[in-house]
């Protein structure tokens, strides 16, 4: 077995190169608000992979819908990334193909075929009487999602 070493030069051109791999697959987020407490509380960090498929269960982040409320109340869990969007951290609860689960959706897309669109997701946030998803905004199109929470937190057990 051969082992090579680097020089200095390229050991920081390989660091170089890794650092923005990195940057360009995983950013920190910042929790914002209630909307997914207990799981994530306000002011946590997250570490989130851009891109990727989505499942039922993933926490993701994604922008922040607009054809519902102008904004979501101050209390919701918006991630902050450093740039001037808005972005929400909610739990996928269907995936396209999949029935959304009992009034997830408000009308008209719950009287729509049964099951959720191709390129389109139902979120949730987990404080089910303190959350904008999709039980007001309806249906979020994966082209809006940042990514997926790393090592998400299982979903509580409520009484």
């Amino acid at each position: 077995m051969a082992l090579t070493v680097l020089g200095p030069g390229t050991a920081l051109g390989a660091a170089l190169i890794t650092g923005t791999v990195l940057r360009r697959t995983l950013v920190v987020v910042t929790v914002r608000g209630g909307s997914m407490e207990p799981t994530y509380r306000d002011g946590e960090r997250v570490l989130v992979r851009r891109g990727g498929r989505y499942a039922v269960g993933q926490v993701v982040v994604v922008r922040q819908k607009h054809a519902g409320p102008p904004s979501p109340a101050p209390n919701q869990a918006v991630a902050a990334t450093g740039t001037a969007q808005e972005w929400m951290i909610k739990r996928v609860a269907a995936v396209a193909g999949d029935r959304p689960p009992p009034g997830a959706l408000p009308e008209p897309y719950a009287t729509t075929d049964g099951s959720v669109p191709p390129g389109a997701l139902v979120l949730l946030g987990d404080n089910t009487h303190n959350s904008y998803d999709s039980r007001e905004a309806g249906y979020f199109p994966t082209t809006h999602v940042l990514g997926t929470v790393l090592r998400p937190r299982p979903r509580p057990t409520y009484d």
